[in-house]
């Protein structure tokens, strides 16, 4: 089975590396999310929300972030469709546990590289654009957009998380605000836990989920990648 599976991973990352146009594919999806993300923060400003409302709506969006790319990054690490339309994509996210550390790059250059991986985030986007255009509460579309917004910002989080040692980003972790490898490095030294990674704080569900519907990735599909020998050694992770 694994000599199956490492055959098709094999073949996805062949063709990621001979066809430009997936490499594209990332660009096109970062300039999307990231112009659809400027958009929403333009018409967050124009909302009237009291400042009440503000410390509460931050917090709540702040959890649904860490959870939604949490759930997503843990049904990518379980997900080896190989063959599908997807599968090029869904090779390329598993280097991430091949190779954890990021190059070492500007958080700006990170926002964006990153944001490309994160294709669930464009229809998203959208959706909550076009909810924008109709009349619903302010305080329930604010989170929306926060939730979008912060998905990227997610990506930063991890990134600083294995790449930064500064005392900002350090005293950051230490707060709660940043994910710190202090709680991160589980999911790389253990199995099957800790997906989180805008701050890690919806992990007690996350680990709940994963242990009822799967099995973990490091004797399954951190297996497929065992006999493939990378072209290109930039991260992106999801």
């Amino acid at each position: 089975m694994f000599l199956k599976k490492q055959e098709e991973f094999n073949n996805a990352m062949q063709k990621y590396h001979q066809n430009k146009f997936y490499q594209h594919v990332y660009t096109f999806v970062s300039v999307v999310n990231i112009g659809l993300e400027v958009i929403l923060l333009y018409i967050l400003f124009t909302l009237n929300i009291s400042w009440f409302w503000m410390l509460p709506v931050f917090l709540i969006a702040y959890f649904s972030t860490d959870f939604l790319n949490g759930f997503v990054h843990l049904y990518m690490d379980n997900n080896d469709n190989y063959n599908s339309f997807a599968g090029v994509f869904i090779a390329r996210f598993h280097l991430h546990h091949k190779t954890p550390t990021y190059k070492n790059k500007n958080v700006f250059v990170i926002y964006f590289n990153e944001s490309g991986s994160k294709f669930w985030l464009v229809p998203y986007l959208i959706v909550v654009l076009f909810l924008s255009t109709l009349d619903i509460n302010h305080i329930f579309l604010t989170v929306l957009i926060l939730v979008g917004i912060l998905s990227s910002f997610a990506e930063v989080s991890h990134y600083l998380c294995h790449n930064s040692k500064s005392k900002i980003v350090l005293f950051l972790q230490k707060i709660g605000l940043l994910l710190s490898m202090n709680h991160h490095e589980r999911h790389h030294m253990e199995d099957n836990n800790r997906y989180a990674f805008l701050n890690g704080m919806s992990d007690f569900i996350l680990d709940k989920i994963a242990k009822i519907f799967y099995g973990g990735y490091k004797d399954n599909l951190d297996k497929h990648y065992e006999m493939y020998r990378e072209e290109d050694t930039s991260n992106r992770s999801s």
